[in-house]
């Protein structure tokens, strides 16, 4: 690992801070933020991310062991995700994974049926935010629990 791919300018740093932490606060639901901040780092590999957030979702936010090990596999987990938090999931998915399609409109309509015009900005912003964090770390080859900056 070479030094030169850590460096992050602290202005970026900042800016990723800020535009997370209002998406977060306009969210209104810290556990559904995580899940959906976890659920995006599992799919982009980006093992700094999992950790601080895994970490974060079940000691700050009381998440459970059980939901944070399957939600791999939220869709197979009958009864243990709300429809909401699905609807979310799915979302986080779709736009992580972007196909030549984009976001699915059934996915955009199942959680615009769950989430107001603002919190569907909201959870759009957590996503987005936590896609560009995941891109970084990876890029930058940053490991679970070392230095961001």
């Amino acid at each position: 690992m070479t030094t030169r791919t850590r460096h992050l300018d602290p202005q970026v740093r900042r800016a990723l801070q800020a535009a997370g932490a209002a998406a977060k606060r306009g969210l209104d639901d810290p556990v559904l933020a995580e899940l959906v901040m976890i659920r995006a780092s599992q799919i982009n590999a980006c093992a700094f991310c999992l950790d601080m957030h895994v970490a974060v979702a079940v000691e700050k936010n009381g998440e459970s062991v059980e939901r944070i090990a399957l939600l791999g596999a939220w869709r197979e987990a009958d009864g243990l995700y709300s429809e909401r938090e699905r609807a979310a999931l799915a979302l986080t998915e779709a736009m992580t994974i972007l196909t030549d399609e984009a976001v699915p409109d059934e996915v955009h309509a199942a959680a615009a049926g769950h989430f107001d015009d603002v919190r569907l900005a909201h959870l759009i912003g957590v996503i987005t935010v936590i896609n560009s964090w995941n891109r970084l770390m990876v890029a930058r080859r940053i490991e679970p629990g070392g230095p961001a900056w």
